[in-house]
């Protein structure tokens, strides 16, 4: 039985939803991704593909107390992933948590800063690809990410016969994987403002 699989990769998703909204001029601050109605996202460009399974997957994350200011900080991205599981997990999607999490300190404008980055999912999505292909548990992969990494990932799935699909985005599609894959489906600027003011909390300019 065919079965078509939706491979997301959440941080990577985010950057490029923010991105979208950014630039139509909505401030970074007033962006609620917790509450997006992916289920909308995915209507228009999905309508014409049946979907078995819909995963997300997220980066592991803890409390840091390595630097003063990252306690707060993971506080508050613990409380938003807690919300945007429960938020997908109610409209179909499997919560998937993987990799890690880490605060990483540099120097920008002569000020010290702590970044969030994330490690280790690009590697979850991979491994899956190619196992759930090789188990033949899966015949076509909805692969939403612009990561690079997954290039070799998506060759060697192909080899066993997988069809793969590459979800990017108009505003910035990865060229590799376009040309990797079996397929794109871009999704336009416009579906992801439709999809914003239809979420759970009104649009902010």
């Amino acid at each position: 039985m065919a079965k078509t699989i939706l491979y997301i990769d959440g941080e990577n998703l985010k950057h490029y939803l923010k991105t979208v909204l950014m630039n139509k001029g909505i401030k970074e601050q007033n962006i609620n991704l917790e509450n997006f109605n992916l289920q909308k996202l995915f209507e228009s460009p999905f309508k014409e593909i049946k979907i078995s399974e819909k995963r997300y997957y997220s980066a592991r994350l803890r409390q840091y107390n390595e630097y003063p200011q990252t306690l707060k900080k993971s506080q508050e991205l613990i409380l938003k992933q807690r919300i945007q599981k429960t938020n997908l997990e109610k409209l179909g999607f499997t919560f998937i948590i993987s990799g890690n999490v880490r605060p990483q300190k540099f120097k920008a404008d002569g000020k010290t800063k702590i970044v969030f980055k994330e490690k280790g999912v690009d590697v979850k999505i991979a491994v899956d690809l190619i196992t759930e292909a090789c188990d033949k548990k899966v015949t076509t992969a909805l692969l939403c990410s612009s990561d690079s990494d997954l290039q070799p990932a998506v060759k060697e799935a192909r080899k066993r016969r997988l069809e793969i699909i590459y979800i990017g985005f108009e505003i910035k599609p990865n060229k590799g994987l376009t040309y990797t894959t079996n397929r794109t489906i871009l999704i336009r600027n416009s579906e992801v403002l439709d999809a914003y003011r239809q979420s759970q909390l009104p649009l902010k300019k």
